[in-house]
């Protein structure tokens, strides 16, 4: 039986986007063990509409039923079910924390509470992860989480994932680090927040150099004797930004890029131009220099669904026109036929990420061999 506040098409409150997309996330998210669709439909019956306090605590107290599940697996020497459950308890407080304004202490209560659940996870893991701290701004040092690749002992190809401002580095335990350990890559986690609480969102997003994250964090892998630094990618997680590819301009030392490639960038310059009649795009301003215009040193892939904010037919055309030269950029729509076809391939990430880690594989195969 679908629950009542479910519509047919599987959408939680047709009238709160932000609450349905959440709530697909979730559901997507059991895929890859980060929660499971009987929790999910059970939350769903039991929530309040319009009552976001309904939804915060429905799922912090799902979240900690999972959290006190993985510490007794633990206890018992259960380490599989205990990692399960605290990637679970996780997810779930970081769902509970969803609705909250940025300012609002129960919202920093479960990114805390969120944030020790990954930590246990890691420690529980074999080998172990690790809570990494690099230097970036003066006074904000960048945070991480290093998951190595399953074969401890040697230099392992690496993969960066790093999401826009706002996004929390905790989502890609769950949803990129399977798809990391079944091909030997060592995988970081980071996100531009720091040690900060979420209000600080505003002054990352008034600053302008964003991208200068990405050779901090070269530098660090640069250092570790388990990375294999002629094997290195990145994964940019969503859009609204371009900074990573921004950064993979200015970072000769990255083996191959999975970004927007400055496509939303030259998006926005084609509607300027033609809003002003414009004939030659590039006298149009933009805040940044985008990929697909320059030189990038490494391959990069493209993403997007079909049915998200950039139609695919005017991607296409952006890609087309965008090229110059021996410039080595993919674009891979996923269509509706196929799934994954939603922004940020929000209705089928594990489709959308198995194409990303088999290109990167192939690619980072390929930098080995020069």
């Amino acid at each position: 039986m679908i629950p009542a506040c479910l519509s047919d098409d599987w959408t939680l409150c047709p009238e709160r986007e932000d609450i349905s997309a959440e709530f697909t996330r979730l559901l997507t998210a059991a895929q890859e063990g980060g929660a499971t669709i009987a929790e999910c439909l059970m939350i769903a019956r039991q929530l309040k509409r319009g009552d976001d306090r309904s939804w915060h605590r429905e799922w912090k107290k799902l979240a900690q039923t999972n959290r006190q599940r993985a510490e007794a697996a633990f206890a018992e020497g259960h380490r599989a079910s205990a990692q399960r459950n605290w990637l679970r308890a996780m997810n779930y407080y970081g769902a509970a924390a969803m609705p909250l304004d940025l300012a609002d202490e129960r919202r920093w209560v479960a990114v805390l509470a969120m944030q020790d659940c990954a930590r246990r996870y890691l420690a529980a893991r074999s080998p172990a992860g690790e809570v990494v701290t690099i230097p970036w701004l003066g006074g904000h040092p960048l945070q991480g989480y290093f998951v190595p690749a399953p074969s401890a002992g040697g230099r392992a190809p690496t993969v960066i994932c790093i999401g826009e401002p706002g996004h929390r580095k905790e989502e890609f335990l769950i949803k990129l680090v399977p798809h990391a350990r079944e091909r030997g890559f060592s995988m970081l986690a980071i996100d531009l927040f720091g040690d900060q609480r979420d209000d600080f969102l505003d002054a990352l997003l008034r600053r302008r150099d964003l991208e200068s994250a990405i050779p901090g964090v070269m530098d660090y892998l640069e250092t570790r004797g388990d990375v294999d630094f002629a094997r290195i990618g990145i994964i940019a997680d969503g859009w609204g930004s371009s900074f990573v590819s921004r950064a993979v301009l200015q970072e000769p030392r990255l083996a191959a890029a999975v970004c927007d490639g400055g496509l939303w960038d030259l998006h926005e310059r084609a509607f300027f131009a033609s809003r002003f009649a414009m004939s030659d795009v590039s006298i149009v301003p933009v805040p940044h220099a985008p990929l697909m215009a320059s030189s990038a040193e490494c391959p990069v892939l493209i993403t997007l669904g079909e049915d998200g904010w950039l139609k695919a037919d005017r991607a296409r055309q952006i890609v087309r026109n965008s090229r110059l030269g021996g410039s080595d950029v993919m674009l891979k729509v996923f269509t509706a036929a196929e799934t994954g076809a939603a922004q940020g391939h929000a209705d089928n990430p594990s489709l959308a990420n198995e194409y990303i880690f088999d290109w990167l594989e192939s690619q980072l195969s390929a930098a080995a061999r020069i």
